[in-house]
């Protein structure tokens, strides 16, 4: 099991002790491009780059889960990175498609034995095969990235439910496997990282309509509803179709929580905090739907602190 062995090899390894070959290598982008120093110099700053990279992209989780053990944070850290990487190449404007195809080409190289030399791809293979992550898992995750190249939309239940199983999904699945999980965990592991996702389309509705893209399923809405306009001028009707969501956010959450008794103490801390957090963030939107298109909703890095304060004293009283 992944969370027994040794610490993954990292890309750094295989060159000299103190330089890294930049050959093949694919700069970071996006929001990340400003960075390239990080990746360009030792051992230290690409493992730096990696956390630096999850850091950026998702503060409520990368808060939470400073407080895993070292072997499995910087575990974690090269999980995130390569989501992360690949889910900027769709997100910046313009989309990079080539960097994100090269990008997909590289890994899928990579896996078959023939590195990259990127310092974010090589040690997710390596993880990947430490870990014993299913290969499908990861096209799963670079399926629902490719989808946002083409697709903008989401109009049935059913297609939102298919595109987070490969983008939120298999990482729940990723994670059960670093923290060496049994199989009966899986599926509440699952239905942590599909609530998550959701709650995240609730919250970024407006931004996600910014960039032309919709992933709440209207089932019988007007259109426009995802309008701050038209929201404004049917408040009533916004909030009903908000509240909507959030019941079925609150929904796959529950399910989540019946997975927790399968994940020892030292592990299930930043978890249950990263939750809370997003229980929290359900909260505010409840309270007020229109709060979407005011601000972005997310907990203070203090309410964290907090929250893992508090699960770790629950968890030595063992509530």
């Amino acid at each position: 099991m992944c969370e027994r062995r040794r610490e993954v090899p990292d890309y750094e390894a295989r060159t000299v002790p103190g330089t890294v070959s930049t050959r093949g290598v694919h700069p970071p982008q996006g929001e990340h491009a400003e960075i390239p120093e990080l990746w360009a110099t030792d051992p230290k700053s690409l493992r730096e780059l990696r956390k630096t990279i999850f850091q950026r992209g998702s503060k409520t989780y990368f808060n939470s889960s400073l407080f895993f053990p070292k072997e499995v944070r910087d575990r974690v850290f090269t999980l995130y990175a390569f989501v992360r990487r690949a889910d900027d190449f769709v997100d910046t404007l313009p989309q990079d498609r080539e960097g994100f195809y090269t990008f997909r080409e590289a890994y899928q190289k990579a896996l078959r034995g023939t590195p990259s030399n990127d310092p974010i791809i090589d040690p997710f293979v390596a993880l990947s095969r430490e870990c014993g992550f299913d290969p499908s898992w990861t096209e799963a995750f670079l399926g629902a990235m490719e989808a946002d190249l083409y697709k903008k939309t989401y109009d049935t239940l059913d297609e939102t439910l298919q595109y987070m199983y490969g983008s939120a999904e298999v990482v729940g699945l990723f994670m059960s496997r670093i923290l060496a999980l049994p199989e009966e965990a899986y599926t509440p592991a699952r239905m942590l990282g599909r609530a998550m996702q959701y709650i995240n389309f609730c919250r970024d509705l407006a931004e996600d309509h910014g960039l032309g893209r919709r992933y709440l399923p209207l089932e019988g809405s007007d259109p426009r509803i995802v309008e701050e306009s038209y929201a404004r001028a049917h408040p009533d009707e916004f909030n009903r179709f908000l509240r909507t969501h959030l019941q079925r956010y609150r929904a796959w959450q529950q399910e989540a929580l019946a997975g927790y008794r399968f994940i020892p103490y030292r592990y299930l801390i930043p978890i249950r905090t990263a939750a809370d957090m997003y229980f929290w963030t359900a909260d505010q939107i409840e309270r007020n739907p229109l709060i979407v298109f005011e601000r972005k909703v997310k907990p203070s890095r203090l309410r964290i602190f907090l929250g893992i304060l508090r699960n770790s004293v629950m968890g030595r009283l063992g509530i």
